[in-house]
């Protein structure tokens, strides 16, 4: 899955480079010239990542507007170049990411890269599986019980359980994960459950190879859609 980002500069020689390094890291880009144009598409138009150059006139106005359109301020990492005097304080800005102008590439793709994982973090930990593979569940004195695996993401699982089941009982949860030779155990608590047998599992312990293995099978997922 390819993500967005939108670079509002008006130097074309360092937009260029961005173009080039954004390509290379699987991020659509967009330019937009003016700031207030640039703002207007924001609220119209998904962008993953937004790079301002704060050598461009109006900017100020710009970061202060885009403060007060709080989900998006919050939700879109902000990336700011300019010269290493004249760039504002990344503080008022809201910025995650700096960088000087002329752009170093190597600078750059550091920044950008960490930009990008942060996305991915954000996306990935609350990104949800569909699956349909047996999970066996264990209670209070070891009683076992199979289940339906319905989905799974990087803190919990939802199952489907038969009647007469006691979701208060449920200590741990264990499965495979398809495709994989990788068994899944772990500790987990029930964070909901409904008349119809569903539950929702929340991860309570889960060993540190496992749960990355997890985190990549789920991120293979997610690119696979």
């Amino acid at each position: 899955m390819t993500l967005s980002s939108m670079v509002v500069s008006r130097d074309w020689q360092e937009v260029s480079v961005l173009e080039c390094i954004l390509g290379g890291l699987h991020m659509d880009v967009a330019v937009e010239s003016e700031p207030q144009r640039a703002l207007t598409r924001l609220t119209n138009t998904k962008v993953d990542a937004l790079i301002v150059d704060c050598d461009l006139n109006g900017t100020g106005q710009f970061f202060r507007e885009l403060q007060r359109e709080a989900p998006l301020a919050s939700t879109v990492p902000l990336v700011i170049m300019g010269g290493p005097h004249g760039r504002p304080d990344m503080q008022t800005t809201g910025a995650m990411f700096a960088f000087d102008k002329p752009i170093s590439v190597e600078q750059a793709v550091r920044t950008l890269s960490a930009a990008r994982n942060m996305i991915l973090d954000g996306r990935l930990r609350y990104h949800r599986a569909g699956l349909d593979v047996p999970v066996t569940l264990t209670g209070r004195h070891q009683k076992r019980v199979e289940a339906e695996l319905i989905n799974l993401s990087q803190g919990g699982l939802q199952v489907r359980v038969d009647d007469g089941f006691n979701a208060s009982d449920l200590l741990r949860a264990s499965f495979a994960l398809p495709g994989t030779k990788t068994g899944v155990k772990a500790d987990v608590e029930v964070a909901w459950s409904d008349d119809r047998g569903n539950v929702g599992i929340r991860f309570v312990k889960i060993a540190a190879q496992t749960q990355q293995s997890l985190r990549l099978w789920l991120a293979q997922q997610y690119f696979a859609n």
